[in-house]
């Protein structure tokens, strides 16, 4: 890896910045989440050779606490890239990413809405990409594959185009049309399954080594964990430095938790904050809940969800790499997992617009169902701070929301046989 200083950015929203930040750390190594072995960060690496185990790059935070401060923050970059000493350290692919608005509800005190749709290509997802493709580009590797159920997709696609890089993706078929075609504009070679993300994955995993693409699935590569985890440091400095008493998250593949997960850890070492966490909800769909289920029956992994559907494209994961993690988590922070329906996700994504001005995406907006369920059920009172987190825009999803439009629009019928107008 070296000691390359990092590029903060290379063009940020609010204008470019050209500065680079110092006092940039190496990773100093990379570690199983199963059974802690080491690997080294200078060269690309995937999962545990031993045990298919999640990778966790691991910092010197010691090294670094004395110059790594809160303080140290002040007049960064407006990016999640102010965070550059616990992030890869090679010159950065950026599009602006992260440090996205922490909205207080209208209707809810003490609610806050993280707004991920405000990000590069629409989705929190542009965290992860940016990161992960930096790396890959620092380590020379030409071609990324990924499967993705839309959101992912159109990131791998975006940064890959900013890298100079060649992207393969693969979606189901059904993939909203704004994903698909973005993908394709970004100069991505886009294949359609007939199937779910999980029966793309396989295409990726058996064309990986013929076609000499580097699989950047999820959490099959150490980074876009730490683009993700990045929401984590942003909701602690929104917040003052507060914990909030809870963070409700859409999961699909769930990186985005694990990532916040790591990042508590990480600033209670660097001494940002102390030991409370937040507690920690898991939403799914009630179509595709593999997760949910795994956690009512106490298992530590979830099974392999048969036959799923929902709207909510970014929660059809019928089983997430990373669910170990997922529901330790869940343990450790007494947390909780809920499912919620397509119908219930509709109404949520109205109400939204309608009292917050914010178009969400169905994954974001189930958080909103999942909230007002765990507040019926006296888990949180209107006087615990909740983050919910919307990971997307609505308008990446048209085509699923107009049926529901059309129909809450289509008036009334009426009787005016023998009326005549003007009216």
């Amino acid at each position: 890896m070296g000691g390359a200083p990092l590029v903060a950015a290379e063009a940020v929203r609010g204008g470019a910045c050209s500065a680079k930040l110092a006092g940039v750390t190496s990773i100093a190594t990379l570690e199983c989440t199963r059974c802690g072995q080491h690997y080294p960060a200078d060269r690309p690496q995937t999962i545990c050779a031993a045990d298919g185990g999640v990778l966790f790059a691991r910092y010197d935070l010691d090294a670094i606490k004395n110059r790594f401060t809160r303080a140290s923050l002040i007049n960064r970059p407006a990016s999640m890239w102010r965070y550059a000493e616990v992030l890869p350290d090679a010159p950065a692919v950026t599009l602006g990413e992260g440090f996205t608005p922490m909205l207080p509800s209208r209707e809810y005190p003490n609610v806050f809405i993280k707004d991920e749709g405000l990000n590069p290509t629409g989705s929190f997802k542009a965290r992860g990409m940016s990161a992960a493709v930096t790396m890959a580009r620092h380590f020379g590797i030409k071609k990324v594959a990924a499967p993705s159920a839309g959101n992912a997709g159109g990131a791998l696609a975006a940064y890959a185009a900013a890298a100079g890089m060649e992207a393969h993706v693969f979606m189901p078929k059904d993939v909203p049309a704004a994903n698909r075609i973005e993908c394709d504009y970004y100069g991505a070679r886009v294949t359609l399954v007939d199937g779910l993300i999980s029966d793309c994955g396989k295409l990726v995993a058996e064309g990986k080594e013929r076609e000499g693409w580097f699989d950047m699935s999820t959490l099959k590569e150490p980074y876009r964990v730490e683009g993700k985890k990045t929401m984590g440091y942003e909701v602690a400095e929104q917040l003052g430095w507060r914990m909030p008493q809870g963070i409700i998250y859409p999961t699909g593949g769930g990186v985005g938790l694990i990532g916040m997960w790591k990042a508590f850890e990480e600033m209670e070492q660097l001494g940002w904050i102390g030991a409370e966490r937040p507690r920690m909800i898991v939403v799914q769909a009630a179509g595709c809940a593999p997760v949910v289920k795994a956690w009512e029956e106490y298992k530590t992994v979830s099974e392999m969800w048969l036959n799923a559907a929902t709207m909510a494209s970014g929660l059809r994961v019928p089983k997430a790499y990373g669910d170990y993690l997922i529901l330790e988590i869940l343990k450790q922070s007494k947390g909780a997992a809920i499912a919620v329906t397509d119908g219930e996700i509709l109404v949520a994504v109205r109400e939204w617009a309608a009292q917050e001005g914010i178009f969400a995406a169905p994954e974001g907006a189930a958080c909103l169902v999942a909230y007002q369920k765990l507040r019926a059920r006296k888990f949180f009172t209107a006087d615990d701070t909740v983050v919910l987190f919307n990971t997307g825009t609505g308008f990446k999803y048209l085509e699923a929301l107009e049926p529901a439009a059309k129909k809450a629009a289509a008036p009334a019928a009426r009787q005016i046989g023998g009326i005549i107008g003007p009216f």
